[in-house]
């Protein structure tokens, strides 16, 4: 894996390669509203919290578009969601060297609310409800809802939530991005990795 590219928000690639991840997360939020409004559930913050898992599914350019949010936050909470950031890179490494399991709040959340709710990543977008993922000449893959969703709504009617199209786009634009910058491989940070990794390239 390469370091995330020093390109900056004001270039113009970049811009644009960002403005299209913009309209694919909208349409993802859409369908997810669209779903879970059938569901009649909503993620209100839970004990089964996904700010709790550790994921490393992220592209080069939800990196940048975390990194453009970031760049909008007033000095004070910057610092803030650093120290947390740090602090979270300091335990997993930490439990990682002994082997331990870890279970860690993002730094991004503050009393059950995201700091960089409309820049977050997919991963954080599409979580909670159940899915299905069709790849080429295989079976349908089904997903299950998080532990709150199950316990509100487990007895519901299946409602479809197929992920397969925003997969796809979501490749096809990391992958004429990593061309534009001659990028190799992928990305494998936690969002308190890439937090950290953003304060020392600004």
């Amino acid at each position: 894996m390469q370091e995330p590219s020093p390109v900056h928000n004001g270039d113009r690639p970049l811009s644009d390669f960002l403005v299209r991840l913009q309209g694919i997360f909208a349409a993802m939020d859409r369908e997810y509203k669209r779903v879970t409004e059938q569901y009649q559930f909503q993620c209100d913050g839970c004990t089964d919290n996904c700010c709790l898992s550790r994921f490393y599914h992220h592209t080069y350019l939800e990196y940048h578009y975390l990194r453009q949010g970031f760049a909008k936050l007033d000095p004070q909470k910057k610092s803030e969601v650093l120290a947390k950031a740090e602090e979270v890179c300091r335990l997993t490494a930490d439990a990682d060297a002994k082997q331990l399991p870890v279970r860690l709040m993002c730094p991004l959340n503050t009393d059950s609310l995201c700091d960089l709710y409309p820049y977050r990543p997919m991963i954080c977008r599409l979580h909670g409800i159940p899915h299905e993922l069709r790849k080429p000449g295989q079976h349908v893959i089904h997903g299950p809802g998080c532990g709150t969703f199950d316990k509100r709504c487990a007895d519901n009617h299946y409602y479809r939530f197929d992920r397969t199209p925003y997969y796809k786009e979501m490749a096809r634009l990391e992958n004429e991005f990593k061309q534009a910058l001659e990028l190799n491989g992928r990305i494998k940070m936690t969002v308190a990795e890439m937090i950290v990794n953003i304060t020392r390239k600004t």
